[in-house]
């Protein structure tokens, strides 16, 4: 096993999640986006509130931490507030 020089290392792969799950990908430089799908070999991710899917490859992504969850839901919550409603 490799030493741990500080680098991010691959975590083993995540079963296929329910769409709309949100996620840390650590690949990305730590973006967070909720499920989309499989590409090929990669989930595709979508930002939270809305933009452009990436592909991510699984064994970089992770589960976001309750705290982490909370945040962005309450950061959602503050973005449709702004839009009216939205």
């Amino acid at each position: 096993m490799p030493e741990d020089d500080g680098a991010l290392t691959r975590r083993e792969p995540l079963q296929v999640p329910s769409p709309g799950t949100l996620f840390r990908d650590t690949g990305h430089g730590d973006r967070v986006g909720e499920f989309r799908g499989v590409a090929g070999p990669y989930w595709s991710l979508r930002p939270v509130g809305g933009g452009v899917e990436w592909e991510a490859e699984p064994e970089w992504v992770r589960a976001l931490t309750p705290a982490e969850r909370l945040s962005v839901e309450n950061a959602l919550r503050n973005l449709r507030s702004s839009r009216g409603g939205l």
